[in-house]
């Protein structure tokens, strides 16, 4: 398919780091704007919010700003979530041990449930749609996982 006389194919932009840069970003941000369609009904918070319960989730307990670095947010900004999320009773605060200026924020028992009832019905969802592809796609997909991890954390 050509788009004109001095544009590329699609076939041929892909075979470049540019053309295949703008495929990855449209194809993991469509693919993003879903699995946060699939959340659970009952959950009325953020995607930032559920971020920060993810990460004490994989993490444990974290600084308000460790959790800031983590979720690339100001300080101030990540103590209003960890604010809201705590009056919701999906986390707690304590002193931290050893440096009386810092607050170190941890998962409470409703905060895990809530991860893990958005966590199961995303991974149904897409676990049904994986299901859907050929032994040669989930292959790909298993070589690729890696690789996007890798690129979701670079700076």
């Amino acid at each position: 398919m050509s788009y004109g006389n001095d544009m590329p194919t699609v076939e041929a932009a892909s075979r470049t780091d540019a053309g295949l840069a703008a495929e990855l970003r449209t194809s993991v941000m469509r693919l993003r704007r879903r699995l946060a369609h699939e959340r659970h009904p009952d959950n009325e918070l953020s995607i930032g919010a559920m971020s920060v319960l993810s990460a004490l989730h994989r993490r444990g307990d974290l600084t308000v700003g460790e959790l800031a670095a983590h979720e690339r947010v100001r300080p101030p900004s990540m103590t209003r979530t960890v604010t809201a999320l705590e009056s919701d009773g999906l986390v707690a605060r304590r002193p931290h041990e050893t440096d009386g200026r810092q607050v170190v924020v941890t998962l409470t028992d409703p905060g895990h449930a809530t991860v893990l009832a958005d966590r199961t019905r995303r991974d149904a969802w897409l676990a049904r749609c994986l299901g859907d592809l050929t032994p040669d796609q989930r292959s790909v997909l298993r070589a690729a996982a890696p690789i996007l991890d890798q690129l979701a954390r670079e700076d």
